[in-house]
């Protein structure tokens, strides 16, 4: 302690280092003398110098007088220094911030400043907190991202939200490029994003809660159909001792088919219980993010990171399970008795019955969701690409929203740009299971997923739904129908002004819902998607679609 008071007290306040050649001026502060001579310079043209430190003014220009002491004590201190070195724990090691100020060896810092977008270890800190000078600059958390909370466009601290965009921005942009948007203080979307966030982490412990339940239920079923299979074999080879050697070969047959229908559900099964064990630890590692998330203290770092941590992840398919809880091979065994008193000559025929009813015994489950909370477990993020949006599109609320307009939009050339049709495609290639909702208005929109390749220019074979590379649901106010490569079908079920899609990539199954207080099925494709597909819409004349923001 009293080594770490005396570094204090030979510390300038200019330079935050060790003192060189101190001085004292006559307030009795004391500094470098070049750090105080570059002060005192700059104020020449005025004529009135002060102290760094107190403010003290003083005229004529201070005589700078060198200080013998605070000289000796600096030399003594800096030998003891080297004798009495920190211990290892205090020296920044990998994953700590940097003291930007410490010389050689780095100390930790235990402070970030946002006014002076630095790192300060306690030594350095020190005149943060006695310098009238400092008096006004923000310290947080020590934090090697510091640049990541400065305005790139102004260089001013982000200290407010534009909801219009979704993004942290300075006090400069809202009289900017921001103006007229929706914005308010970070601290006011951080209280409501939190919210969000409570709902969030809920919604997560329910998923896990869900999740383990499955496992628990899937076990069970495995449990039955290995008992059951065990039973079957056992009952099957006394029955079958009592056959004459002529049905043997067919006795060996159906063990075998017995063995293998097990085997495989058995190894399907236990498939399935390390895919689910696996989404459990992920969404428990995500749930721990959520939770550290929502005590941090950084408003700025907590909007940054909510978007990414508020992406679902991209869990394959794995629908909840129905279990019959006595899976059984009774009805083989029973086929196997009424058998042996059959004659030699019908034995072939009730061998085929026998060998289908085998492969009935299956742990059954669920296709896909299907209630609206389940489909929302898979919802993603979208964005429109303004590369590819014709010129009579304009994209808006951060390019989720695409409108048609009489005026051309200044977008400049781009090889990806549809020049035919008012057409725009997604920014984000979809590859596994994902599904999304959009809201559309007006008389006549397209909404459809497409291979990315699909032509931007020519006749028909760039519009979509007229190619075998785009599938399209039409949506207008009076009628309803589903277009790909070319070929349309009418849909009877009439289209609410929402429409969910929802994408299993690797099943090859894409599905498009009409949403309201119930989820309708449109249209459901069942095919093979060879590349990844990207979302976008056809947009009539007098409509808009939106991609609409989802709270799973």
């Amino acid at each position: 302690m009293k080594t770490a008071v005396a570094m204090d007290s030979i510390c300038c306040s200019i330079c935050l280092d060790v003192l060189k050649d101190p001085v004292a001026i006559p307030c009795g502060h004391s500094y470098c003398i070049d750090c105080i001579k570059g002060c005192f310079d700059q104020e020449d043209i005025k004529g009135i110098y002060s102290c760094p430190q107190c403010r003290q003014t003083f005229i004529p220009r201070p005589v700078l007088n060198r200080s013998t002491v605070l000289t000796e004590l600096v030399e003594n201190l800096k030998k003891t220094r080297l004798q009495a070195a920190p211990p290892d724990h205090y020296y920044a090691g990998p994953g700590d911030v940097e003291c930007d100020f410490c010389t050689g060896r780095k100390l930790k810092a235990v402070k970030s400043c946002l006014g002076c977008l630095a790192s300060y270890c306690e030594t350095h800190l020190q005149p943060h907190y006695e310098s009238p000078a400092f008096k006004k600059h923000k310290l947080v958390q020590a934090s090697t991202q510091l640049q990541q909370k400065i305005c790139s466009h102004h260089d001013k601290l982000l200290e407010v939200y534009c909801r219009t965009d979704q993004q942290c921005i300075c006090l400069l942009c809202t009289i900017d490029e921001h103006k007229s948007h929706d914005t308010v203080s970070a601290v006011v979307e951080r209280t409501d994003k939190q919210e969000q966030l409570c709902v969030k982490h809920q919604k997560s412990q329910n998923r896990i809660q869900k999740k383990e339940k499955e496992i628990q239920g899937l076990r069970q079923a495995v449990d039955s159909l290995k008992r059951s299979a065990q039973a079957a074999v056992e009952d099957s080879e006394r029955i079958f001792t009592e056959l004459i050697r002529s049905i043997e070969r067919r006795h060996s047959e159906l063990k075998e088919k017995i063995r293998a229908q097990e085997k495989a559900e058995v190894s399907r099964a236990e498939g399935l219980l390390e895919k689910l064990e696996q989404d459990v630890s992920e969404l428990r590692r995500r749930d721990v993010e959520l939770e550290k998330l929502s005590h941090t203290g950084d408003h700025i770092q907590f909007l940054q990171s909510f978007q990414s941590l508020c992406v679902s992840p991209g869990f394959e398919v794995l629908p909840s399970i129905t279990v019959y809880p006595h899976v059984s091979f009774d009805h083989v065994k029973k086929s196997v008795s009424k058998m042996k008193d059959q004659v030699l000559n019908v034995c072939k025929k009730e061998m085929d019955k026998i060998y289908r009813k085998v492969t009935t015994v299956e742990i059954k489950q669920c296709d896909q969701p299907i209630s609206r909370e389940e489909f929302l477990t898979y919802s993603c993020q979208l964005t429109l690409d303004p590369n590819t949006a014709h010129q009579n599109l304009c994209l808006s609320e951060g390019n989720r929203k695409v409108t048609w307009s009489n005026k051309v939009q200044s977008y400049p050339d781009h090889p990806d740009r549809f020049t035919t049709f008012y057409q725009v495609l997604g920014r984000e290639g979809l590859s596994g299971v994902c599904y999304w909702e959009v809201e559309w208005s007006g008389e006549w929109v397209g909404v459809f997923v497409s291979y990315k390749e699909i032509s931007r220019k020519g006749g028909f074979r760039c519009f979509f739904g007229h190619n075998d590379q785009s599938w399209m649901l039409s949506c207008s106010t009076s009628r309803c129908s589903f277009l790909h490569n070319n070929n349309s079908i009418d849909i009877r079920v009439r289209c609410s002004s929402r429409v969910g899609v929802y994408l299993d990539h690797r099943a090859g199954t894409l599905s498009f819902y009409s949403v309201s207080d119930t989820m309708t099925l449109l249209h459901r494709v069942q095919t093979t998607f060879t590349q990844p597909l990207y979302p976008g819409f056809w947009v009539n004349v007098g409509s808009s679609v939106k991609i609409l923001t989802l709270i799973q």
